[in-house]
């Protein structure tokens, strides 16, 4: 039995949908109760974060900083950059007694938190650090059964049920409408071999011509497009939930590793060559068998990237023996 951890925690991030999952998922599994905050750093803090603690709450806009105040937690849990400044800030403020979480690498010395957990493709090595595959997330058998109750009425399109995730631009990697074209015509092409129906899902960055190019090319298609919360609440638990097969964009470790923890076959279309530490990712979850090429023919089912629990367990008796 899991000794309940004493105190509160808080989940620190900036407005990032990504970085939030991760630190909530994260604190939500210590079993403690959590505060969730959203802090942003003013100038010159915001360039240097997390290496800038000089001048300490200085940091935050006069508005946030009775958030950022004693009595102060006794685990914190903080995920992006921004968020490492005010993590890493704690130890001392709190003179030792939060236990500090920072998750994905706060790009200084691991040693400023007890525990850093950074994906393997970031090559951060140290004693307190924890290197999962992918991102943590809340998918599991429950989450996915939540997703399907949620949303029955997937139930009824027909099969295979194939889940299109599709992100945004990041630094080297363009998700644009000249990436949407050929993802379109790989899909429609698929469709008329297997039949079925597509769920496709935008997220907050993909642009509008993208999903411009989908809806149109997808109008008569059996499923659902969702480009936003004008198309109402967002059906991504369900889709997950009632998926025969998912295909993500390239762009997103977050949707990658969420993607993989269901358990059903995953793909992907990469037009060019990845950023190196995307491609390191990519390859690893190709070698472990839970990335596929769009046009190759995937397993029905592959084991499930699940590594959030370990993390949780190992964190928990980190805290323990502190």
């Amino acid at each position: 039995m899991n000794v309940t951890l004493p105190g509160e925690c808080w989940a620190i991030t900036d407005h990032s949908a990504g970085n939030q999952r991760q630190a909530l998922a994260l604190a939500e599994g210590l079993g403690m109760p959590v505060r969730h905050i959203v802090l942003n750093p003013r100038a010159p803090w915001s360039w240097f974060s997390p290496r800038l603690a000089l001048g300490g709450r200085l940091a935050l806009p006069a508005s946030q900083r009775a958030t950022y105040a004693s009595p102060w937690p006794d685990v914190a849990i903080g995920c992006g950059r921004s968020a490492a400044l005010f993590t890493r800030m704690l130890r001392g403020y709190s003179n030792g007694h939060c236990y500090t979480v920072q998750i994905l690498d706060p790009r200084i010395d691991p040693s400023h938190w007890d525990t850093v957990i950074a994906p393997r493709h970031d090559r951060l090595t140290g004693p307190n650090v924890l290197q999962p595959l992918g991102s943590l997330n809340p998918v599991d058998d429950a989450w996915l059964k939540d997703g399907r109750d949620a949303c029955p009425a997937l139930e009824d399109l027909p099969r295979p049920r194939v889940g299109v995730l599709i992100g945004g631009p990041r630094k080297g990697l363009a998700i644009d409408a000249s990436y949407a074209q050929p993802l379109i015509e790989r899909l429609l092409a698929r469709r008329r071999v297997e039949g079925g129906s597509l769920m496709v899902l935008a997220s907050r960055r993909t642009p509008a011509a993208v999903m411009d190019r989908v809806n149109t090319a997808l109008a008569d298609i059996p499923g659902l497009t969702w480009s936003g919360p004008d198309d109402g609440n967002n059906p991504y638990p369900g889709v997950l939930g009632w998926a025969d097969r998912l295909i993500v964009t390239p762009d997103s470790v977050n949707m990658l590793s969420e993607a993989c923890a269901v358990g059903c076959a995953v793909q992907t279309l990469v037009t060019a060559p990845l950023p190196p530490k995307l491609a390191r990712f990519h390859a690893s979850l190709r070698e472990a068998g839970m990335l596929h090429d769009l046009d190759s023919e995937p397993p029905a089912r592959q084991h499930p990237l699940r590594e959030t629990a370990s993390i949780i367990a190992t964190l928990r008796q980190r805290i323990l023996a502190t």
